[in-house]
Parts: structure tokens; sequence; C-alpha cells
């Protein structure tokens, strides 16, 4: 999801609320204490340098049960850190700790937003030695043509 994405939805919600992807919510007490932009510098195993940069939030809960970041204060943290970090519409990151610190990618369901786990991958899998799958089909069964009948492509 687009910080632009976000404060288009905020802007319509009475509360915040954040889930995880295996149904357990985030504590309605939480805070947000960063937005940020995070750049990440690296080369891939197949030797390209690339550049990433992202726009960090870090979610955290403490004993004030009584706390709610309403979406108006939730955007008026957004607007401060467009004005006093440049940042521009981009991707969101979300850190939440649980037993370790964890990286999300965040959607949106209609009620709450969602933070989906992200997946680790090979960037160059030409330059992997990584097999590439093959399309299973079960025996005795045709594959799908893709072409219509009698037009000549099969």
């Amino acid at each position: 999801m687009k910080l632009s994405q976000i404060k288009e939805i905020l802007t319509g919600l009475d509360h915040v609320e954040f889930q995880l992807e295996n149904g357990t919510i985030v504590p309605k007490h939480f805070h947000i204490t960063e937005v940020g932009i995070l750049t990440k510098h690296f080369i891939d195993c197949g030797g390209t340098i690339r550049n990433e940069k992202i726009i960090n939030f870090q979610l955290w809960h403490a004993n004030d049960l009584d706390h709610r970041l309403a979406p108006s204060k939730l955007l008026s943290i957004i607007k401060l850190s467009e004005e006093k970090l440049g940042i521009l519409d981009g991707e969101i990151e979300v850190e939440f700790q649980q037993e370790t610190i964890g990286k999300y990618d965040l959607a949106f369901t209609g009620t709450h937003f969602l933070l989906m786990n992200k997946q680790t991958a090979c960037l160059a899998t030409d330059a992997c030695g990584i097999p590439v799958e093959k399309q299973k089909i079960k025996i005795g069964e045709k594959p799908i043509a893709s072409c219509a009948p009698n037009s000549g492509c099969c």
C-alpha cells in the first residue's frame, strides 16, 4: 500500500485498527512511534546493485490501555513526516514487535489495516542456479490448448 492510499483511507475512518494475517488484532492502544524513510543499498547474488526506498511505520504498544490513535492524529503525523523528512508517496512497510521485530506489507480490508507477512526471495533467479518449477499436470490429463480449434496455431 502506498502512503497516498493510507491517507485517503484515513479520511473516511472513525478509528484505526491493525490486524495480522493470522487474525490477531494489534492491541487498540497501539502507538505509531516512528514514520520514516528506509533506504537499502545492496548487491544481489547476481551482482546487480540495487537501491530501495520505503516508508516505514513502527507500531508499538505499552500499558496505557486507554490510548487510541485517531485517524486525524495519524494523518497529522504523516503530514509532519512529509514536511520535515521530505517523504514522497511510496510503499509502506510496518514494523511490529512480537517475539522479534516483524516487517509487514500493508493492505486494507474495508474495516482495518492488514499487516501482511513479507517473504524473502532471490532477485537474481537467472544467476542463482535454482531450477525453474515445471508445470505439474496429472497423467492422462491433456494440457489446455491456448488457441481456438481450426485456427492453425495448434
